[in-house]
């Protein structure tokens, strides 16, 4: 079975965890996602996390450590997600919003408190639950045990949310949700909320740019706007940085004026 691993602990400490998930099963498939999310940036690995889960098989276990609370009262979860087309996925890590955008992603959720200190390693750092309480529970929850066993059903988990961005008479006004390697400006815009056409006119910040379906078709350092991979509105710039362009950081707001 499956089991990925997403974090912010750079290339030394997951391989802890690899270790303990294969001393639990060691017939896992362990795929990392990424372990560069920036240091204790929770919306963004909620948001990387939620990109890309959604392409893994049914019984995928997701274990995701973006842990700032590590070793604080703050809950460790596991959560079930499932829809009428998708089966269950699973996802492991803490109590802070970060697991549950790429849940709902998958369907409907049930979260449950992990509390049961029997599936816990036998000495538990202060500041390294991944190893200790994340990956021994994603082990086993893969290796077939029932999710229920780990603790109790909850409701009052910690939710994070993007937002969807607003049509206000000509103009998208909404968030910067995330800001790629390529320096590509990813709104809360859904692509299918927004029906441009290439070669559409934008403006952003007073500049133009020009709606299109791929990067390639604008000359060398101009911007543009499209659908990206992810199914959200993007802000680039062909070969270049839209966010270096525009100024524009994660979280900031950002307004698209649509030309007629």
């Amino acid at each position: 079975m499956a089991i990925t691993l997403l974090s912010d602990f750079g290339d030394v400490y997951p391989a802890s965890m690899k270790g303990v998930i294969l001393g639990i099963d060691p017939g896992a498939n362990i795929v990392d996602i990424t372990h560069s999310i920036p240091r204790h940036d929770i919306r963004a690995g909620a948001f990387i996390l939620m990109a890309t889960a959604k392409y893994y098989p049914s019984g995928t276990v997701h274990i995701a450590v973006v842990d700032p609370g590590v070793g604080t009262k703050r809950r460790a979860i596991a959560v079930r997600a499932e829809s009428r087309d998708v089966e269950a996925q699973f996802f492991i890590g803490p109590d802070n919003g970060l697991l549950i955008p790429a849940a709902k992603s998958i369907g409907e959720i049930k979260v449950y408190e992990i509390s049961n200190r029997a599936l816990f390693r036998e000495n538990i750092s202060g500041t390294f639950h991944g190893r200790d309480i994340f990956a021994p529970i994603g082990a086993y929850i893969s290796k077939g045990i029932g999710i229920e066993k780990v603790g109790e059903r909850i409701n009052d988990f910690k939710i994070l949310d993007f937002g969807k961005g607003k049509k206000i008479k000509d103009s998208l006004q909404g968030e910067v949700i995330y800001i790629d390697i390529f320096g590509n400006i990813i709104t809360n815009f859904f692509g299918k909320s927004v029906d441009f056409q290439s070669g559409d006119e934008l403006m952003v910040d007073k500049r133009k740019v020009i709606f299109s379906s791929s990067y390639g078709f604008c000359e060398e350092g101009d911007p543009l706007a499209l659908v990206g991979s992810h199914g959200y509105l993007e802000i680039a710039v062909n070969m270049g940085s839209a966010a270096r362009m525009f100024c524009k950081k994660q979280g900031d707001e950002i307004k698209i004026f649509i030309v007629k």
